[in-house]
């Protein structure tokens, strides 16, 4: 639960420093925003899941 709080916060501060920017203007921010709501309630996203909370123990387990 935390992982998964972290990442949606950590892709909306992208999201809000993309727009700021003028990199992304708003109307393709909300597309984005609604493809990654939408993406969540699809049968794709136990996977996408998955493959991040494997992802996050592989960065885990990396010792410097």
């Amino acid at each position: 639960m935390a992982l998964s709080l972290s990442v949606v916060v950590l892709l909306a501060v992208i999201l809000v420093v993309l727009v700021r920017g003028k990199s992304i203007k708003p109307g393709p921010m909300i597309v984005a925003i609604l493809f990654g709501f939408f993406l969540a309630s699809s049968g794709m996203a136990p996977t996408i899941n998955r493959f991040l909370n494997s992802l996050a123990n592989t960065i885990n387990h990396i010792s410097l």
